[in-house]
């Protein structure tokens, strides 16, 4: 037992550093894009600004997009699912959340491939700097979601409720 409280503080604080990170990108990139403007505007523009805010905003989307999925914040459409009864409902959503599944871990081995291939590649503003920082936000993201889409699967076998 004492194995899984160690796991759930693990989890809880992976989750923690997540919003933490999401938020840390997303401020980034706003300072980038403000002081590249100023730069800009005094005569002395700054090109490494929107490189950094372009590797920074890829990697806040997907932690962000991670974070909404968790908490059950993303759109959803139950027009046609909320008139089923319970258990066609359940099965819908199941089916709905393995399709999720292989589309994101889709993306896990594509945005490796991604990384891979790009790894030569360095940014315009900032040369010697691996653009492959930017693609492996796509595999890291996708893996994190895919972690959150099989702990609601989990959930639903179960017999938990998911709003997926």
């Amino acid at each position: 037992m004492q194995g899984s409280g160690r796991l759930a503080r693990l989890i809880g604080w992976l989750q923690r550093a997540e919003v933490f990170l999401a938020g840390f990108f997303l401020v980034g990139m706003v300072a980038m894009i403000f002081t590249g403007g100023v730069a800009r505007m005094v005569g002395r523009p700054l090109n490494m600004t929107i490189d950094l805010a372009t590797c920074f905003f890829a990697w806040a989307t997907f932690l962000a997009a991670d974070i909404a999925w968790r908490q059950d914040r993303l759109i959803a459409f139950d027009l046609f699912s909320s008139l089923l009864p319970d258990r066609a409902r359940r099965v819908l959503t199941l089916v709905n959340l393995a399709i999720i599944a292989a589309i994101l871990a889709y993306g896990v081995v594509a945005g490796c491939w991604l990384a891979w291939v790009s790894r030569a590649r360095s940014f315009q503003g900032i040369p010697g700097v691996s653009y492959s920082w930017v693609t492996m936000a796509l595999p890291v993201g996708s893996a994190l979601m895919l972690v959150t889409t099989l702990g609601r699967i989990r959930r639903l076998l179960r017999g938990g409720e998911d709003g997926a």
